[in-house]
């Protein structure tokens, strides 16, 4: 802590000089350690350092691998700016603490003080002995510049571990001219720079741990990719399409969702529910998750339902051969069960929709028997196989839905379960509310459009359109992006999503961000808005206009 003792001879004015500089560095202390943002950290840090001390320049280091990295560098008479979040690139490579021969770098002034520990105060690095500024020196030569005055502060983390180094070079006058740092100088960047390594360190072990979050988040999808691949690939790319269209939304500025708007905080909220809105499927069984057939269970029963149509035509030839028929009836027969079976593996896989017919003609198959071993005779299907095989839409049966349709509650009660902090803590109902519908229809809560956020009902749309176009499910084809958008379309009219967000996913083209991103050549297939339910006239004319551009 800086003191104002009256013992030092200061005059008014220099000591309410120094208190105005107290004043802003506890100013600049709270700036500080209400920064989120690292690269932008590390610019105030230094910018408030040459302020306080009239620096012409200065460069911050992070301490890594025993080397010194530039983070920031800044030079008003040359126009340096460099690293942060606003300047250019930084090429130069890191400054070793130690030596090839493992020795310390202690004529790198930087490097000393980084070993050291403590601050280097120069008046003038020409002048100066036991350092060497051969590098300085070629530097001023090759730009005209001449470095003079540097102080350099190691940056310590509250057990005392330097953590970087910051250096400043030429303070400056009141008239411009360069000088020596001053001891009040030296006191004020230590005060800062002890503040600035506290917030700094504090930033890392926020960014450490919400890598480990997410490195945890990473983990509970490879479980469920090891236990579903599709599944694994749905949990990655929900939430890149999620965020397209929040972006989207958030942009508009205009209509229904004009008061919409996004904080890096919100951002990074509804990132991790994205992540983790599948998260319940972990306790879903790998045969429901996987059904990529309807007679499918731990295997697909259709072998042995082969089994049974070899034994009707077994049945067949050997009345042939006892002449129980002729060779006509005998043929009807075997063309009949080659018939049935077709119509069985037809049926065997599922689509979008199942007519009445093949449902009545599987129920027909259902009452023909087989002869057992024993004389006994079976119906040819049982009932369960009956349910599966006459399933409307898809694999899955009723029991089966039941089954896929609790992993979105045990997402919410496992999300609901943590002790979310404050930035975090809308993450359950963002990840629960994608299976909700616009009219109060959907899962599990019932909820209607006026009881869910915006990101949540971002995420109903992003869940449903990947699902749609996505390539590697086991159980259908990825649709084209017509056959999907008018799919999407329908849903908007049955009140199933959001209309306004679906407008904000046509004509901001989102669909298209997405598509070009993760669909096959194939599925990228020509839109005709005019035929995609639920869009208005105008729009298709705009997204007519747009595709042919």
């Amino acid at each position: 802590m800086v003191e104002v003792n009256p013992a030092d001879g200061l005059d008014e004015a220099e000591e309410k000089e120094i208190l105005s500089r107290l004043e802003t560095l506890n100013a600049i202390g709270v700036a500080l350690s209400s920064e989120r943002d690292t690269l932008k950290l590390m610019e105030k840090i230094l910018e408030a350092a040459r302020d306080f001390a009239d620096a012409d320049g200065g460069t911050l280091y992070r301490l890594r691998d025993d080397a010194l990295h530039f983070a920031v560098i800044r030079n008003v008479s040359l126009g340096f700016n460099m690293g942060g979040r606003s300047g250019q690139k930084i090429d130069f490579p890191p400054l070793p603490l130690y030596l090839p021969d493992g020795s310390a770098n202690d004529t790198l002034v930087v490097a000393h003080a980084a070993l050291s520990g403590h601050t280097v105060n120069i008046p003038d690095a020409y002048a100066a002995e036991g350092y060497d500024f051969s590098g300085t020196r070629a530097f001023d030569a090759s730009t005209g510049y001449r470095s003079q005055s540097f102080l350099t502060v190691p940056m310590k983390d509250h057990t005392g571990a330097v953590i970087g180094v910051l250096q400043l070079i030429n303070a400056k006058d009141a008239e411009g001219r360069i000088r020596a740092f001053s001891h009040q100088d030296q006191q004020l960047v230590e005060s800062l720079a002890s503040q600035a390594a506290i917030a700094f360190n504090n930033r890392l072990l926020v960014e450490q741990l919400e890598m480990l979050f997410e490195s945890l988040i990473s983990l509970i999808n490879t479980a469920l990719d090891e236990k579903s691949p599709y599944t694994g690939g749905h949990c990655d790319r929900v939430p890149v399409l999620t965020m397209m269209l929040a972006e989207a939304a958030a942009r508009t500025g205009e209509g229904p969702l004009a008061d919409f708007s996004m904080s890096e905080k919100d951002r990074y909220e509804l990132k991790i529910a994205g992540l983790l809105h599948d998260c319940g499927k972990i306790t879903t069984p790998v045969h429901v998750v996987d059904k990529a057939t309807k007679l499918q269970t731990i295997f697909d029963r259709i072998e042995l339902l082969d089994l049974r149509f070899e034994l009707l035509l077994r049945d067949a030839e050997l009345a042939r051969l006892r002449g129980d028929i002729d060779e006509a009836a005998h043929a009807a027969t075997v063309a009949s069960i080659e018939a049935d079976r077709a119509l069985v593996r037809r049926s065997n896989t599922g689509g979008e929709f199942m007519d009445d017919a093949s449902v009545a003609a599987i129920e027909a198959l259902a009452r023909r028997e087989i002869r057992r071993a024993d004389g006994s005779v079976q119906p040819f299907l049982s009932a369960n196989e009956i349910e599966n095989l006459t399933i409307r839409r898809g694999t899955l049966t009723h029991d089966e839905r039941e089954i896929i349709n609790h992993h979105i509650v045990m997402t919410i009660r496992m999300l609901e379960a943590l002790p979310w902090p404050s930035h975090l803590t809308q993450v359950p109902e963002y990840a629960g509310g994608h299976h909700e519908r616009m009219d109060g229809k959907g899962y599990p809560k019932g909820l209607t459009r006026e009881q869910m956020s915006v990101p949540a009902r971002v995420m109903g749309i992003a869940d449903i359109f990947e699902a749609l176009t996505a390539k590697d499910r086991p159980y259908k084809k990825g649709m084209g992006l017509m056959q999907s958008l008018s799919i999407l379309g329908r849903m908007k009219l049955d009140n199933h999503v959001d209309p306004d967000l679906f407008e904000v996913f046509l004509r901001e083209r989102v669909y298209r961000e997405y598509a070009e991103r993760y669909l096959d050549p194939h599925q990228l297939d020509d839109v005709d808005w005019g035929k995609i339910p639920g869009v208005s006239p105008e729009l298709a004319a705009y997204l007519s206009a747009a595709e042919s551009r």
